[in-house]
């Protein structure tokens, strides 16, 4: 049966109070002093983790959402009434208060490197300054989840991935939204029903252990699950691994050719031994076309492990670890003023300096591969791709902002498949991804960081 996804934001509108107390009071201050002109603010990351080579932008579907729905509702301002923080004059305001400006950003599963802006916001100073909490939330989450979620469709090497991570994600939202970003990054089906509705992605599960522990004993339960769906898999596990590969291999015998098992799953042990093990079993019983699904405790490392191994898996069901990006679990994200009112505005912190100004990404390829990126001013004209384009004008989504999701993951494949291999190793590359400033960039911000706060 077919599905037509439905979109997260026709559910429910972005709670503008879903933010951060300061954003709030800074927009009672620039309210204030009439701080209203144009601003620029960069949402980037600082460093990658020394895990990764490079980042996979994701979140900016939801962004879009949020600012086209910020909206004030009168709850919201009675509850701000109450913390006696703000005047009725400014909550009057708030309570007009609508996005009316524009958004440059990289198409979601575009491969990205340290300083580069992932999205632009230029709009009234209060506008973009109360996008900060919300962009960052989930531009954040989501480019982490893709960012870990494509190393293991890599270590997969072509095998199926599929995501179990759910019931261990930090929170409902997280769940749902990493399903996607999964999905982007080349997971093939989510265990999550909801991220299926929304999405349309393709959804997948059998059945846990409680199944096979409610029956007296493990070929019932096999013989009553595959009486209600005959072309699944069966966990074969719960009791001793090889044994319950017999089961299956004695229900084979019993059904005759109405037996349309599509595979077993191992969930724990040595699953390269036992994934071995099974195999001989299965097609020493005639069993060729059972294949053999692995879960429990697997990433990107393992799961590279089991393939160098040679382990005769066709597919992986991955939770926890990809679902939290164990190793790696946030970002050094900023988002930070680049420019106000017509001028450059800096940030010299040790360690969290800022370029300034409204930028381009300029990417290179030679020969199909991409070779560097040089990091622009906005108007700068150079050779390579402009990988920042304007998806938001005068507070409305432009109509190439929001591709279909197959579209994203095509994008993601497409993309990842033209950056050197040496990237797109689990290990750390020996050489960092080229990405040098442009002189126009790299002179502006000299000259600005010699005159600021004098």
């Amino acid at each position: 049966m077919s599905h037509t996804p439905v979109s997260p934001s026709a559910e429910r509108a972005p709670d503008a109070l879903l933010t951060d107390l300061y954003e709030l009071t800074m927009l009672q201050a620039y309210w204030s002093c009439a701080m209203t002109r144009e601003a620029v603010f960069s949402l980037f990351v600082r460093r990658l983790p020394r895990s990764r080579n490079l980042l996979l932008a994701c979140g900016l579907e939801d962004a879009l959402d949020y600012l086209e729905g910020l909206r004030f509702t009168h709850d919201d301002l009675e509850y701000l009434a109450g913390l006696g923080l703000f005047s009725e004059e400014f909550l009057r305001w708030l309570e007009g208060f609508r996005f009316s400006g524009d958004v440059y950003a990289v198409a979601e599963g575009t491969p990205v490197f340290a300083e580069e802006p992932l999205v632009e916001v230029v709009a009234p100073l209060p506008e973009g300054q109360l996008a900060e909490s919300f962009l960052m939330n989930q531009v954040h989450f989501q480019t982490m989840a893709a960012s870990k979620a494509s190393r293991v469709v890599q270590a997969a090497a072509g095998r199926t991935v599929v995501d179990f991570g759910m019931r261990r994600i930090h929170g409902a939202d997280a769940a749902v939204k990493a399903a996607r970003a999964f999905h982007v990054a080349g997971v093939h089906a989510t265990s999550n029903v909801l991220a299926g509705k929304l999405y349309g992605i393709p959804v997948a599960g059998t059945m846990a252990h409680s199944f096979i522990q409610a029956h007296d004993g493990e070929l019932a339960a096999f013989r009553d699950f595959v009486a209600l769906y005959p072309g699944t898999i069966l966990l074969v596990d719960t009791y001793d691994t090889l044994e319950g590969v017999r089961s299956v291999v004695r229900l084979a015998e019993e059904i005759g050719d109405a037996f349309t098992v599509r595979g077993v799953r191992l969930d724990s042990g040595d699953l390269a031994e036992l994934a071995k093990g099974a195999r001989r079993i299965l097609d020493g019983a005639g069993l060729e076309g059972v294949e053999i699904f692995a879960s429990g405790s697997l990433d990107e490392y393992e799961i590279a492990r089991l393939v160098d191994d040679g382990a005769p898996i066709t597919g992986f069901g991955v939770g926890t670890r990809m679902g939290v990006s164990a190793d790696a679990p946030s970002l050094d994200m900023a988002y930070k003023l680049t420019a106000y009112g017509g001028h450059g505005r800096l940030k010299l912190s040790a360690g969290k300096k800022i370029l300034p100004g409204r930028k381009q990404i300029f990417r290179t390829e030679r020969r199909g591969t991409v070779v560097g990126d040089v990091l622009a001013r906005a108007h700068e004209q150079l050779p390579g791709r402009p990988l920042l384009q304007k998806v938001m004008e005068g507070g409305a989504r432009l109509p190439n902002a929001s591709p279909s999701l197959d579209e994203v993951r095509r994008r993601a494949r497409r993309e990842l498949e033209s950056l050197p291999a040496e990237l797109l190793r689990i290990e750390p590359a020996e050489r960092p991804f080229p990405v040098a400033l442009s002189p126009s960039l790299a002179s502006y911000a000299d000259e600005l960081a010699r005159t600021v706060g004098k």
